[in-house]
């Protein structure tokens, strides 16, 4: 239903169509550019949701951050098995969201005509594609840009990371489902009359501006002649996402595929010694006093409010030892597989009397921050490769690595991996 009267704004700038005049936009450019971009962010988003539940918000202190139950989307606990389920999930999360980048920015750009449409709105179905193309393109830019910043370990903004990148994942997915609902029938019949890749055949000398599908898209009123091919912008997209993507994948992955994580803040290693690998919180830069993991050091054992159980390192070391190769995988996609030895949890548990724990809250030294405490559950505490580690790689923890102890268990988080444990407290059903 148009309205009676439309707002016109004076043509002058950008709101002149004719300001618009790359012969490269169109309804097809856009539509393959979406194409190519959905399946990267249904990736992103299903693994950045299973990322969501691997902190297990439900139990304890594990909720970072508003309603503990994360809209009760989750019902189930986070397994322990494969050991390397987190790394990979998170990895996806990060390399899929990378490498969406530059096709996200060469879409915007293939449509920002339509940002500037004059009048702005023309009907109440117009007003509604405008207010979901206004999310979308803010939710997308705040979503894609907080996580890169996150995966550089470097917050500018004045609010939390998590709960604002978790929230507007929401703002974004209702954006982009009622503008796909609003722009199928325009994809299907840019597809319908030029073919899926066929402007790709073309050369600079083919390259011609699109028709029109209807009264108002991106292709411009007047274009200028190309200087470059459908073909190449596309193709400078495609190798800018699979470089993105490969340097992603590198700091990931590890191993031979390190050498291509050279822009990535985790990627390249530290050195070749048992301590050197990647950490993302240095030991000076927690707060830590150095007596507090001195030679006066205790692990306290804990059930429910009852202290049951001092230990010292030395005596932790003389008790039965076990060794699990296992890796670390953190939120901002880098991970590391290191072998740890140390005390399992379940034996901990044992000591303490605590025959059936269905929660262990691991404190750390740690004086502030989100994470000095985490909550496992009953499978994360009895999987035989869960340990309180004291070693890695044969050699004693170093401060940065959590000395005296810290917790290392299959597949869950690194954050939650605790690092300089002062206590520990089991609870039973």
């Amino acid at each position: 239903m148009p309205f009676l009267r439309p707002l016109r704004i004076p043509d002058v700038g950008p709101f002149r169509r004719e300001f618009w005049r790359s012969p490269l936009r169109g309804p097809w450019l856009a539509s393959f550019l979406s194409s190519a971009l959905l399946p990267l962010l249904a990736i992103c988003t299903l693994t950045g949701f299973l990322s969501h539940a691997a902190y297990d918000t439900d139990l304890g202190r594990n909720a970072i951050f508003g309603d503990r139950h994360g809209f009760g989307l989750y019902g189930f606990d986070w397994p322990t098995s494969p050991a390397w389920l987190y790394a990979a999930t998170q990895g996806l999360h990060v390399i899929s969201g990378v490498a969406a980048t530059p096709i996200l920015l060469a879409k915007l750009w293939a449509v920002i005509p339509k940002l500037w449409e004059n009048p702005p709105v023309r009907s109440l179905a117009h007003a509604l594609d405008r207010l979901s193309l206004t999310l979308l393109v803010g939710g997308s830019l705040f979503v894609l840009a907080t996580g890169i910043i996150n995966i550089q370990l470097w917050y500018p903004f004045g609010f939390s990371f998590v709960p604002a990148h978790y929230y507007g994942t929401f703002v974004f997915l209702a954006a982009l489902g009622a503008h796909v609902a609003f722009k199928l029938p325009l994809m299907r019949r840019a597809f319908a009359k030029n073919g899926v890749f066929r402007p790709l055949r073309d050369d600079l000398a083919q390259t011609e501006p699109e028709p029109d599908l209807e009264e108002h898209t991106s292709a411009p009123a007047s274009p200028a002649l190309p200087t470059v091919s459908r073909r190449g912008m596309i193709g400078a997209v495609g190798a800018a996402s699979l470089g993105l993507g490969a340097m992603a994948t590198g700091q990931v992955v590890g191993g031979p595929l390190k050498h291509l994580a050279f822009l990535a803040p985790r990627g390249r290693g530290r050195g070749s010694g048992p301590n050197d690998f990647p950490v993302n919180k240095t030991f000076a830069s927690v707060g830590i006093k150095r007596p507090m993991v001195g030679p006066d050091w205790r692990l306290v054992l804990h059930v429910g409010d009852e202290r049951r159980v001092e230990l010292s390192r030395a005596e932790l070391l003389e008790m039965n030892g076990a060794m699990a190769e296992l890796p670390i995988g953190c939120v901002e996609g880098w991970s590391t597989t290191q072998v740890w030895s140390g005390v399992r949890l379940g034996e901990l548990a044992r000591l303490a009397g605590a025959n059936d724990p269905v929660e262990l809250e691991v404190r750390s030294l740690q004086p502030r921050g989100s994470f000095s405490k985490a909550t496992l559950n009953a499978g994360q505490i009895a999987h035989p490769d869960s340990l309180l580690a004291l070693k890695v790689n044969g050699a004693d923890l170093s401060l940065d690595h959590g000395f005296p102890a810290r917790v290392i268990v299959p597949a869950l988080p690194g954050v939650h991996c605790t690092k300089w444990v002062g206590a520990m407290v089991f609870r039973e059903a």
